[in-house]
């Protein structure tokens, strides 16, 4: 029946486990001689079968597959659990209303804008930040005010040196989680910007720790995000105190950028704190 099927112990691993990697995947656990179970399951199949909704329906007949049962802490059906890339991610028991169980699927099933959006944040975090500004630019024009995408494409301009276009999208974000994050990445997008508009002439009157401090703004705008921390620290190292402490931030919006598990982040946070400390 199209987005239906039946799952039992020795298929879970196969039909839900390593199919929700792809697709979000909803496990009805029932049994024959459940009522709520008679009633909730044939909405659960219209709705798998609506073409609006991309998920798999799998149901699993709890005394035909007890062992599913217990590890899954089925205590009482019908039990339906939303799968996505091998782990539970929402759930419900009981029967509860058919628009309630709209919002249940649509919280796990992402629309064509947030399948974007994610799409847009796995290409930041793979740092294909040319791919990731085209798909946050498309999304700006339908959702200006939207914060998660403001800050998608305020971090792909800012990771290919675009520090001054950035700033305008940073400060269209005024709360809501983005908020914290775009808070971080601006000493970073100031700074680049304040350097893309230097010009030769200036250049001559600065001091050689300032035109240390450039050099390292031009080569993160160049994608040499190693040698540009390099630089940084360096600058930190001969004065803590520099420009009021501006480096330190503008490192931690790198970090901010890069995500706490990057290897760079990690090797010269760790070189930060023996900096400062």
């Amino acid at each position: 029946m199209g987005n239906i099927i039946d799952v039992s112990e020795a298929t879970f691993e196969t039909d839900v486990i390593t199919q929700s990697a792809e697709i979000a995947v909803i496990v009805d656990f029932w049994a024959p001689w459940c009522g709520p179970c008679k009633m909730l399951s044939p909405i659960l199949e219209r709705l798998a079968n609506d073409p609006d909704n991309n998920f798999i329906l799998a149901k699993v007949n709890v005394d035909e597959n007890p062992k599913l049962s217990m590890q899954y802490r089925v205590q009482g059906i019908p039990a339906v659990k939303g799968f996505l890339n091998g782990e539970v991610v929402s759930e419900f028991t009981g029967i509860i209303p058919e628009p309630r169980i709209r919002e249940f699927i649509a919280q796990l099933v992402p629309d064509e804008t947030d399948q974007a959006i994610l799409d847009g944040k796995s290409l930041l975090a793979t740092q294909h930040w040319a791919d990731a500004e085209l798909i946050f630019e498309e999304l700006i024009d339908l959702y200006p005010n939207r914060a998660d995408i403001n800050l998608g494409l305020a971090s792909a301009l800012i990771a290919q040196g675009s520090g001054c276009e950035a700033i305008h999208y940073l400060k269209q974000i005024r709360d809501g989680r983005e908020l914290a994050q775009a808070e971080k990445l601006l000493p970073l997008a100031n700074y680049l910007c304040r350097i893309a508009e230097i010009d030769d002439e200036e250049e001559e009157e600065y001091a050689p720790l300032e035109l240390q401090y450039m050099q390292a703004g031009r080569l993160f705008a160049r994608g040499n995000f190693e040698a540009a921390l390099d630089g940084l620290i360096d600058v930190l190292r001969q004065d803590k105190r520099y420009r009021r402490g501006e480096p330190k931030n503008v490192l931690l919006g790198i970090f901010a950028l890069l995500g706490d598990n990057n290897t760079l982040t990690q090797q010269y946070r760790n070189e930060l704190a023996s900096v400062m400390f």
